[in-house]
């Protein structure tokens, strides 16, 4: 017979994505992650695709964006670590095209047993010509997958 700790979630990752909506996302996951005395990695990718627009990759943004990410969930990653049913909190910003760099750099690195996401507003327009991440995470990874609206 299956017990709580067979069928609970072990490391619990949260992609964000820097909207308005993070925290409530954060917040989510961190009680997911307590709930199940699991690991909790928090995830951002800076958008190269939009940093390319401009002709070129222009690098010297790139650390004040990731300090600029690490100190707007500050707050909440200090409540996560204070919590101690959360063995362990990481976060881990990556540059990139956000597909590809959440599923090989973050993903495929880390191996969640959940990923939860935010469900992003998009207008109907950039849905149908980019989709979305809850999609892509949907389509593109073996474990759960949880979407906070």
């Amino acid at each position: 017979m299956a017990t709580l700790n067979d069928i609970g979630y072990k490391k619990v990752f949260v992609s964000l994505d820097g909207s308005e909506q993070q925290d409530k996302v954060l917040s989510r996951a961190i009680v997911v992650a307590a709930n199940n005395g699991a690991e909790l990695y928090i995830g951002h990718v800076i958008d190269s695709t939009v940093l390319e627009t401009a002709g070129a990759f222009p690098s010297d943004l790139i650390p004040g964006m990731d300090k600029a990410f690490r100190e707007s969930i500050e707050p909440l990653v200090t409540e996560a670590k204070a919590n101690d049913r959360i063995p362990k909190v990481e976060i881990q910003v990556k540059t990139g095209r956000i597909r590809e760099t959440l599923k090989e750099e973050l993903l495929d690195v880390i191996k969640p047993d959940l990923v939860l996401c935010g469900a992003r507003g998009l207008s109907s327009i950039k849905y149908a010509l980019l989709g979305s991440i809850s999609t892509f995470l949907l389509r593109n990874t073996d474990c759960d997958i949880l979407v906070v609206k």
